[in-house]
């Protein structure tokens, strides 16, 4: 397994997608229709009269993460004082390349530690990754995206996200290397500078606690 590992910076320009209002799914159909004519398919025969259709629906459904506000997510439940870490792992996330129009899948980690007792149902994290994930991306941006998230709007003392996933973009095609993983990592506060907290969460994180 080849494993690629980048860490993101908290000063980085983190440019946000754009809120769309609506999928026009005629016009993706079309464009489908374009792609099966250009590779010499006959989108007319049986087995495609409506495949371009339902790639438009599929497209829709990966990208709605588009018309969400991952804010709404982030509201600390009341009247609770916990103070120490907290950790949701193995994610599954699923998301599409912006360079290739390509799925990449695989599992986030998200972990924060509250501050004046603010906690998040931890559902919602879920939700924070699916929201970000189901837009086109790069594997660098959502994992900033998700922590930035998190830690603005929770205000927590440290947030660590860590995303491991497998990109169909260079696992099918290109340099085609099946079983290559790529993890990046976003640290932020608390956990950025205290060493040992950062490696009791990645320590959680692997299982090794």
């Amino acid at each position: 397994m080849n494993t690629q590992f980048s860490a993101t910076e908290p000063d980085e320009e983190v440019v946000e997608a754009p809120v769309r209002r609506q999928v026009d799914l005629d016009k993706i159909a079309q464009g489908v229709r374009l792609i099966l004519e250009g590779i010499g398919e006959d989108p007319d025969r049986p087995g495609l009269r409506r495949t371009p259709q339902r790639v438009a629906e599929m497209y829709a459904e990966l990208t709605a993460g588009m018309d969400e506000d991952p804010q709404e997510y982030i509201v600390p439940l009341p009247g609770d004082t916990h103070d120490e870490m907290v950790i949701v792992k193995d994610i599954q996330i699923a998301s599409l390349c912006e360079h290739h129009l390509a799925p990449f899948v695989g599992r986030c980690h998200i972990a924060y530690i509250p501050k004046d007792g603010r906690i998040v149902g931890l559902s919602k994290l879920a939700r924070l990754a699916d929201t970000f994930a189901r837009r086109l991306q790069v594997q660098e941006r959502l994992t900033s995206q998700i922590a930035d998230t998190l830690y603005e709007a929770l205000k927590p003392v440290g947030v660590m996200v860590v995303i491991e996933a497998e990109h169909t973009c260079m696992t099918v095609r290109g340099v085609k290397k099946p079983g290559s993983l790529t993890i990046t990592s976003a640290i932020r506060g608390g956990f950025r500078k205290d060493q040992r907290t950062r490696a009791e969460a990645m320590a959680l994180i692997k299982g090794k606690v």
